[in-house]
């Protein structure tokens, strides 16, 4: 999980990126970006729960 994590998080920052590059309106930039730190976010959450440990193991 935490592999796949460090490499979605990446993808939502190119996302964010290509939003602000490539759309002109506000709206659909702001959607897009929005979409992007969403991906981001869910990256950040599987990396950080692939680095926790199972419960009961000591």
């Amino acid at each position: 999980m935490k592999n796949a994590g460090l490499l979605v998080m990446p993808a939502g920052f190119f996302l964010v990126a290509a939003a602000l590059l490539l759309f002109d309106g506000a709206a659909m930039r702001f959607i897009f970006v929005l979409c992007g730190l969403a991906v981001e976010c869910m990256g950040l959450t599987f990396a950080v729960r692939g680095h926790m440990a199972v419960r009961g193991e000591h």
